[in-house]
Order: structure tokens, then C-alpha cells, then sequence
């Protein structure tokens, strides 16, 4: 399974200045698979310590973690010679093991020749406790995401396609192949990105000789990945805070299932209060489970600057998550002018909130909730501040738009639907499937 985090990771081995790396994300976004194959592409040979798993290994870090007295000890331990330059050294779920994090300061201070990497689920969730002592500007850091839309048209044996969206974005020309990308797209909506359900469900789709076909047996993956959250957060957290920090998980798909999809305190219970689950929302964020959307007062550079916290949407981390804790049905995903109109346009900004964050964009959302309100507003590459605007269907009203461009008077505007490539009047009419080709 391709990914574009090797490209990354291959920019890391061959820098001229550099760190051990910290392999951040959620669990099973497939971050173990990603360093392992890299691995076995890139080096002579691998050391490999997985310490949930070895947890007797564990032992070799209670005493002197400088790279001298490590290192013989790790060799002697997996009878393999940790050479620098041709050997990866690789620290998985770190977190389980505070003093081997720690020792990555230590490696890069004192024996940089030396290549490691160090994963951890929940990472940035234990970095938050008193026994860990993070190595502050002596590590890079990579965060793994689940697969976006091109990597899962990769996945699926899709890439030409993939190549072919990308043309059709930059020359703003219709595609041919629309209907059948659009096909894809409400399967990668039902399916998501995580890796383990991408795998199963496009190796069943290419057995049937069917694009697409999504047996049940994809809701029962997605369902264990779920149980597998709720369980850390009941296992990492007090009592007190995971109560919380599940009310908070279970209500986002009611947040974005409303009309306004800013976060609201009250949906969680009449009484609840901001001061009452900003600790658990940023639990769930440092989790890597999901991402914050903040309001912006102007749509003018740099977008922070006017960015009001008080103000904000939260997104799964994956969409395909997200429509199976609604029990959506294939059916379910397509449009229709119905009641639930709102529950698809929220599955759909989830979408494309998840092609931006996987491409590195940093989205922001600018307007007042029923009366003027622009789903994200992004800074271009070329520093241009562009207003996106997210519609499930091919409904596509302008009022929001109209009223940011009389307010910003923007180069132009990106409109993401179901509609074909085009421009006109400055609106550049991007599909929902080709969000992955927005810089």
C-alpha cells in the first residue's frame, strides 16, 4: 500500500542535518507498516523493538541511556549489529516506554550518525505526563494521517485515474471520467482511509470485478477501530475525563449532522460549559482523533491572527469513521433533496476537511452561523487567502460566497461539489473527489 509519508521519510534519511525522528497519529493509521516497509527499501537491515510488545526490553532503559550503553545492549538483545547509515533503528509505541523517548535527545547530541525513529500511538496524549521528557528541538516529527482520497484511488489500482484528476484540476477543464470518480468517492465516504479497511475493501472490490463493492464487513473493521479508541480513552484518562471525553467523541456526529456545525457546548448536555471539555476536546486532539476548524474574523493573511478560539468546528479524523457511527448505508451517501441533506453536508466537509489537513493545509472557516458562512478559507501556497465552500450535491448557492467576496474580494473562490471541473466568474468549480489536488 503506497503512501505519501515515504516520500517524507525518505527526505529524513537523506537530509544533511538530521534529528531522530517522532512517527506521530492515531492508532492504525498504519504508521508500523509505513517504517517497516521503508525500511526494508532503504536499509541493509532493520532492529526493531516494539515495547508493548517486549516489554522485558524495557529494562535496558533504566540505567545509562546515553547511545554508548545502548546500543550494545540493544544488539546483543536482537542478535543483530546496529550499524550507522545501513541500520534503522526502530523504537515502536514509544509512549510505553518514557526513557527510550528520552534517549532520543542523546542520539542526536552525541552519536547523530545514527538513524531512529520512534512511533507512538497516543503519543502526544502521554507527552502530556509528568515521567516524560520530551526531546524539544532534538527530534523531527512526522504526524501519519489515514489515507487520503488519491492514496486510496492508489490503493484501489486507481493511480492513472488519480494523474488524470490532477491534470483536470490545474487546466479547469470538464472530465470525462466524472460520474465514475464520483462512484469512488461515496465509497471512499463509506469506506474511509483507515489502512486495515482500505486494504480489505479494495482487494474485495477487485475479486468481484466490481469498483467499490463494500461488504458489511467493512463496518465491523470500522467498528473495532472505534472500540479500540473508546478503550484508550478509558485507559488513559481519569475517570472523571473520559466520561467526558467520550460524550464529546459520541457527539460529533450530532454536532455535524445540525444546520450550523460550529461546535456547541449545549449539545453535549444543557448544562455543559466550555471550561467544563476543553480538557477532553484537547485530549482528543493530541489522540490525533480529531481536528480542530477555528473561525477567522477576516479573510486576510496570515489567517491566524484573526482566528478566534472560541469559535470552532471539531472533524473525525476520518470519514469513513465518521459514517459508520452513524450506521450510514451506501444509499445513505447519495444526494436527494430529503431531510438529510445536512447529515451529508457534514460527512462531506469532514471529507474535505481531511484531504486539507492530509496535504498540510492549516483550514480556518470565516461568516456567522444562518446568515453568512464560508465552510473553510485557506492560505494558498502563492499566499493568496481563497475561500472554499463545500456543497454535498450539486446544489450550489452563492449567497455565503457573495457575501465573503464583498467583504474580501478574493483572487478567486474554490466551490467543491458534485458539479464537473470549471471556472467562471472567478469560482473555480473543483469535485468533491479532486479536494486531495488543493495546495
Amino acid at each position: 500500500m503506497k503512501r505519501k509519508i515515504t516520500k517524507e521519510l525518505l527526505a529524513w534519511k537523506t537530509a544533511d542535518k538530521r534529528k531522530p525522528l517522532a512517527l506521530h497519529g492515531a492508532r492504525q493509521t498504519g504508521k508500523t507498516f509505513s517504517v517497516l516497509e521503508f525500511a526494508k527499501s532503504n536499509y541493509q537491515n532493520l532492529v526493531s523493538i516494539d515495547f508493548s510488545a517486549q516489554r522485558d526490553i524495557a529494562a535496558v532503559f533504566d540505567g545509562d541511556i546515553m547511545p554508548h550503553a545502548l546500543l550494545p545492549q540493544l544488539q546483543a538483545r536482537q542478535k543483530t549489529m546496529i550499524e550507522p547509515g545501513k541500520t534503522l533503528l526502530f523504537f515502536d509505541e514509544v509512549q510505553a516506554c518514557p526513557r527510550a523517548l528520552t534517549s532520543l535527545k542523546y542520539f542526536y547530541e552525541q552519536a547523530p550518525e545514527y538513524h531512529v525513529i520512534a512511533a507512538g500511538s497516543l503519543l502526544g496524549v502521554a507527552l502530556g505526563r509528568e515521567e516524560y521528557s520530551y526531546p524539544v528541538g532534538k527530534v523531527d516529527a512526522l504526524m501519519m494521517k489515514p489515507l487520503d482520497f488519491e492514496e486510496y484511488l492508489w490503493a484501489a489500482g486507481e493511480k492513472d485515474l488519480a494523474e488524470l484528476i490532477r491534470q483536470a484540476y490545474q487546466e479547469n477543464r470538464p472530465f470525462g471520467l466524472h460520474d465514475y470518480a464520483i462512484r469512488l468517492y461515496r465509497d471512499y465516504l463509506y469506506c474511509g482511509g483507515m489502512p486495515e479497511v482500505v486494504k480489505m475493501a479494495t482487494a474485495t472490490a477487485r475479486t468481484r470485478g466490481l469498483p467499490g463493492a463494500l461488504p458489511q464487513e467493512v463496518r465491523r473493521l470500522q467498528g473495532l477501530i472505534t472500540e479500540s479508541y473508546l478503550a484508550d480513552m478509558t485507559k488513559y484518562a481519569s475517570p472523571l475525563d473520559s466520561t467526558k471525553i467520550l460524550n464529546v467523541w459520541r457527539g460529533i456526529p450530532e454536532q455535524l449532522a445540525k444546520e450550523n456545525h460550529k461546535f456547541q457546548y449545549t449539545t453535549i448536555a444543557s448544562s455543559a460549559r466550555a471550561h467544563q471539555y476543553e480538557a477532553p476536546i484537547n485530549w482528543l486532539k493530541a489522540a490525533g482523533l480529531v481536528e480542530f476548524c477555528y473561525r477567522v474574523s477576516e479573510g486576510v493573511a496570515p489567517l491566524r491572527a484573526f482566528m478566534q478560539q472560541d469559535f470552532f468546528k471539531l472533524y473525525l479524523l476520518d470519514v469513513g469513521l465518521l459514517t459508520s457511527l452513524y450506521n450510514a448505508e451506501p444509499a445513505d451517501l447519495e444526494p436527494s433533496a430529503d431531510k438529510a441533506s445536512r447529515f451529508r453536508a457534514g460527512i462531506a466537509e469532514n471529507f474535505v476537511m481531511q484531504q486539507l489537513i492530509a496535504a498540510g493545509i492549516e483550514p480556518f472557516y470565516w461568516g456567522v452561523p444562518s446568515k453568512s458562512e464560508v465552510e473553510f478559507v485557506i492560505r494558498s501556497k502563492s499566499g493568496c487567502v481563497i475561500p472554499i465552500e463545500v456543497k454535498s450535491g450539486r446544489n450550489v448557492g452563492a449567497r455565503s460566497l457573495e457575501a465573503y467576496r464583498i467583504a474580501h474580494d478574493p483572487d478567486y473562490i474554490i466551490r467543491c461539489s458534485t458539479k464537473n471541473f470549471g471556472f467562471e466568474n472567478r469560482i473555480k468549480s473543483v469535485p468533491l473527489y479532486a479536494a486531495y489536488c488543493i495546495d
